[in-house]
């Protein structure tokens, strides 16, 4: 809305908008009267609790408050606030796992790599690695391909010349073989490498 303002009749007539005219504390007010409820409404759903998304809604309109006392000009007040909320709650995101991280670690927590399943899976692996020297040549090659190349079925199956299927009953039946070999070895304690 636009307001015509003139003190007397020399002076030309002013433009002046509703902004400018009402002041920071009223637009501020009917701002708050519009956009509050959404705003802790889209506060919630982003944060997922309440009290928090009060505060940080309380501080989108504290920041606006500050921003147009210091002269800042808004075009539209919606858009304004919504931007500042962003900012709010990903400031909120990263505040809270760090608060997380740190809470941890006064509890107690220390961060290892070599957790003790992860280690003998992976020693378990490579001592089945090395029992696929012991199986047929079929087998040790399409079980390679399989689980040292990473190669899929159909890739393996074009590498080898038979079709994909087949390709499939082969790795099925040499992990069967190797699972053979991989008991017998830890029965017996002899899992040795090849020659």
């Amino acid at each position: 809305m636009i307001v015509k303002l003139s003190l007397n009749l020399n002076i030309p007539l002013m433009l002046v908008t509703e902004q400018q005219r009402v002041g920071p504390q009223n637009l501020l007010t009917e701002a708050y009267r519009s956009y509050g409820k959404e705003l802790n409404l889209y506060a919630l759903f982003k944060i997922s609790n309440s009290a928090i998304g009060e505060d940080l809604v309380q501080e989108t309109f504290l920041k606006t408050w500050r921003y147009l006392v210091r002269g800042g000009k808004i075009k539209i007040m919606k858009a304004f606030l919504y931007h500042t909320l962003n900012h709010l709650i990903v400031d909120q995101y990263r505040k809270h796992r760090t608060a997380s991280l740190d809470t941890l670690i006064e509890n107690g927590f220390e961060r290892g790599d070599d957790h003790p399943i992860h280690l003998v899976n992976f020693l378990d692996g490579q001592q089945a690695i090395r029992l696929i020297h012991y199986l047929p040549a079929a087998y040790q090659k399409v079980l390679r391909m399989r689980y040292i190349k990473d190669l899929s079925l159909e890739e393996m199956s074009q590498v080898i010349g038979i079709t994909k299927n087949a390709t499939a009953v082969r790795v099925h039946r040499g992990l069967l073989k190797l699972k053979v070999l991989y008991a017998v070895g830890l029965r017996t304690g002899h899992i040795l490498p090849p020659a």
